[in-house]
Formats: C-alpha cells, structure tokens, sequence
C-alpha cells in the first residue's frame, strides 16, 4: 500500500484522524435542535444565531492557515493543537454561565473544528498513496455525512434528556482520545520551512471570510427577521468585505508563497472541483437545514424523530461515499463519480420539489436516500482528485481551499434557501391567517412551534401544514439549477494518473 508506512501504523492514524472528522462536523449540526432551549434558559432568543454562526465562523477562517501551516512546518502539531483547542472549547461550552460566554466558546471551539477537517485529509494524503486513498476518503466522508445528519438527531435526545451542556460534554471524551491517538501514532516529522509564513494573505483572508460570513448569515446574527439593504451597516459591510476579497487577491498574487495560491485556479481539476464543492455545500447544508422543520411541522415529530427520519439521507451517502472510495482504488479512475453523483443530486432535488405534508414518509424517505447517493459519490472524490492535481508539498493548501470554499457554499445555501422558504412561507400563513380568523388563535409572527401548530382547531392545522409543504417544495427549485451546474461542470473533469506513493514518500521522508 505504501512504501515506508505499514499497514498497521495507518489504521491507528486513521481511527484518531476519523474520530476527529467526526466531532468537527457532529458540531456544526448537533447544537441545532438544542438551541431553542439552550436560549431560552440563557435568554437570549433574539441572537440564538451567533451560536451557529461564530462556530462556523471561525472554522471557516483557520481553514486556510491550518492548511500552509501544515505544509510548511508539518501536520503533526498542529493536528495535536487543534484537537486540544477544540476539547477545551467544548469544556468551555459545557461550562457556560451566559449566553456571550458560550458564544465565544463555541468560536474558540471553531478554532480547534477546522484544523480537525482539514488536516484530517491532509494526513491521510501524507500516509497513504492516492490510488489507495479513497479506501480511506470513502469512510471519511460517510462520517462526514454521518455526523451530520446525526447531530440534530443526538442533540435532540441529549437536550431532552441528560441537558443541553451534553452536547459539548459528549466531545471531551472523544478529544481526549483522539489525542492520546494521534500522538502515540502520528510521528510526522515537523521541517523548517523554506519561506516565510504568508502573514498579509492569512489577515485578508480573515477579513474577507468574516465578511462573508456575516452577509449571508446577516439575519441570525443581527436578529432581525430578515435582509434589509437599506441598512448602513450592511452596505458599509458589503463594501469592506468587496475591499478585503481585492485586497487578498493582489497580496496572493504578490507572496512567495501564498496562504491561498491564486494560480491553483488556472488548474483545471483544481477549479472543476472546487466549484462542485461549492454547489455541494450550497445544496447539502440548505436541504440539511430546512427538512427537519418540515417534519416537525408537517408530521408532529420530535426532533429526535425528525432526526430518525432523515437517517435514509445518511445511508445513501455511506452505501455511495465508501462503496466509491473502494472503486477508485481498485480502478485508479474518480471522474465518472461526479458525473453520477450530480445527476443523480439534480434529479433527487427534481423530485423534492413535489413534497407534500400528507406524503407517506417511505416516499419521502425514497427522496432523501437518493439524495444522499448522488452526494456520497462526490463528497470525497473532489477532496482526492483536488489532492492528486497538486504536488505534494502542498496538499495541505489543497485540501482547505476545496473545504473552505465547501463551507462558504453551506453559508450561503442556508441563508438564501432560508430566505426563499421563509419568505414563501410568510405569503402562505397570511391567507390561512385572512381565511381562519384570530379567533382560532392563529396569527401570522412566524412565531409558530411544532406543539402549537399540533394544538390548533383541525381545519386550521391543515391548513398550516399544507402552507409549509408548499412553501418548501418550490423552493427547491432554487437548488436544481445550481445542481445541474454542478453536473455541467462534472464534464470537464478529467481523470490524472493517481499517484502510487504516499505524500511522505514522494518526499522523501518517513514516520519517525
């Protein structure tokens, strides 16, 4: 499998290295379905986004610096740090006496969350060859989708149960594991670098990622209900954000060496998959984000059985995402998985778009497992082929550019489908509201939970019900074109030779 690094030295690397993929994505979705509590208790409705969105936040902006800073000194300590900073922020999180002070442990935690991620994938291209990589690649992304999935449904149950601090207690063991794990396994060797570290490109990248965070999550952090651009702020927002993105371009252009190298889009594998990264994160996190409020309304489920129910999502994307993996080791080819897997995306979103509140939930269990076939084939593969396309000294970069780019996908996605479905959503609650009248205690505040919606008189509950199926539905629509894209753009990925050696190997180096 690899020339100096035996089989048995890559499974322990691997076990640490899935285990910390697993809590940095478990946490970007295990707090949704506790936060209605967690604001409650800690008063603080109007600002509940800031607990999603400062993670996000700073996951997002570490990205790109764990990457350059993995390649140049080495992944070893920094992997170790990551795991550390993201354990005490849990710890941090747990322990949270108000509101602020878990919203700055969450972002500290988002610190630790990104290097997770990227140097997670980053070590496995430096101990395992790319032919052999996507046996790897394939589990990597089914936890990927696992974890997400997963994590409303866990926070669901831990929130109803034992309490909401759970869902940053569960992380401490699992951290303190991975750590003891990666360093008895993870001898990396650490080098001095032959440049100077790109400190001007890892401050604008900061900006113009903070910047572009905060626009597309303007709503839930500022907690106002929605986009209004006769604000000042966010005009003045927009502008400084444009400022930093020009900015960042001309200092990446300049630098010996970048943070994030510009001229990797000149590389047509690197752009093809970079840009089917992003149309993923747009639709997966969108559809992640929007169809357990349908169940929950639409059906009476709990968030835990909203969680159970979006579990067909899950297994399509493990059948596919490892199933794929084991293929491209066995053939050494990855381009036809993107071609099927978009297509199959844009057909599934096709099919949502038809939705229903009365549907059966084994039609609608059907929709998602097929969904999640279509993403299972594209998930990891774009990550193998970006990491094949560039030399090894600079996988790490690689790798966070193709994720970075992922997270700014989800951001947006979220926000516009949210934006799209709440906006139909609104036009549909207000002519059941005109034709029920106030006196069956409807109103249109968009202040409506599962339980009330549950308690209201039976016509008026239909009603209601069928208003967010309709809103949902269409709203799909906005997806399949940017799917479709995506299958477009699958075309003009090629196949390159996968490399036989390991990323050490190929340097010339071993574990220690």
């Amino acid at each position: 499998m690899t020339n100096t690094i035996s089989r048995r030295t890559v499974i322990a690397i691997f076990i640490a290295l899935l285990a910390a993929m697993f809590l940095s994505s478990l946490d970007q979705s295990i707090v949704s379905t506790a936060l209605p509590t967690i604001v409650g208790e800690l008063g603080a409705v109007k600002y509940e986004g800031w607990i999603m969105t400062g993670y996000i936040l700073t996951m997002a902006v570490s990205m790109p610096i764990y990457g350059k800073v993995g390649d140049m000194f080495g992944r070893r300590w920094p992997f170790l740090f990551a795991i550390a900073i993201f354990t005490i922020g849990a710890v941090f999180s747990a322990l949270a006496h108000n509101f602020w002070f878990l919203v700055i442990a969450r972002a500290f935690q988002g610190l630790g969350g990104g290097g997770l991620v990227i140097l997670s994938q980053a070590i496995i291209a430096d101990v395992v060859s790319a032919r052999d990589r996507g046996r790897y690649m394939g589990p990597m992304g089914a936890v990927f989708g696992v974890s997400t999935v997963a994590g409303p449904l866990i926070g669901g149950w831990l929130t109803e149960g034992p309490g909401w601090r759970w869902c940053f207690w569960v992380d401490v063991p699992v951290g303190i594991a991975a750590f003891i794990t990666g360093w008895i396994a993870l001898k990396i060797p650490s080098h001095k670098p032959a440049h100077k570290f790109d400190f001007l490109g890892a401050i604008f990248v900061a900006l113009s990622t903070v910047g572009i965070i905060f626009l597309t999550s303007w709503s839930t952090i500022s907690g106002d209900g929605g986009w209004d651009w006769k604000s000042w702020k966010l005009i003045a927002l927009a502008i400084a954000t444009a400022i930093s993105i020009a900015a960042f371009i001309v200092v990446e252009l300049r630098a010996e060496s970048p943070v994030v190298p510009i001229r990797f889009f000149t590389r047509r594998i690197f752009l093809v998959s970079v840009l089917i990264g992003f149309i993923l994160g747009i639709v997966m996190f969108a559809a992640l984000s929007y169809l357990p409020t349908y169940l929950q309304m639409s059906r009476g489920a709990t968030p835990v059985v909203s969680g159970l129910l979006m579990l067909p999502l899950t297994a399509g994307m493990m059948i596919t995402a490892i199933g794929s993996g084991f293929m491209i080791s066995r053939w050494g080819r990855y381009r036809i998985f993107p071609i099927i897997g978009t297509a199959i995306t844009t057909i599934a979103l096709a099919w949502m778009t038809v939705i229903k509140a009365e549907m059966s939930m084994w039609l609608f269990g059907s929709m998602i497992f097929i969904l999640g076939l279509g993403l299972g084939l594209i998930m990891q593969t774009i990550v193998i082929a970006v990491q094949n396309d560039v030399d090894p000294t600079q996988v790490g970069v690689a790798t966070a550019e193709n994720n970075f780019f992922r997270e700014i996908g989800g951001a947006l996605g979220t926000s516009l489908f949210g934006a799209l479905f709440t906006s139909r959503l609104a036009d549909q609650l207000s002519k059941v509201v005109a034709s029920a009248g106030h006196s069956s205690g409807l109103t249109s505040d968009m202040t409506l939970t599962p339980k009330m919606v549950q308690s209201l008189p039976s016509g008026v509950k239909t009603e209601v019900i069928d208003a967010y199926a309709h809103a949902l539905a269409p709203s799909f629509w906005f997806l399949v074109p940017l799917a479709a894209l995506a299958f477009v753009a699958s075309l003009f990925l090629r196949d390159k030779t996968l490399s036989t050696k390991a990323g050490l190997t190929a340097e010339g180096q071993s574990l220690r």
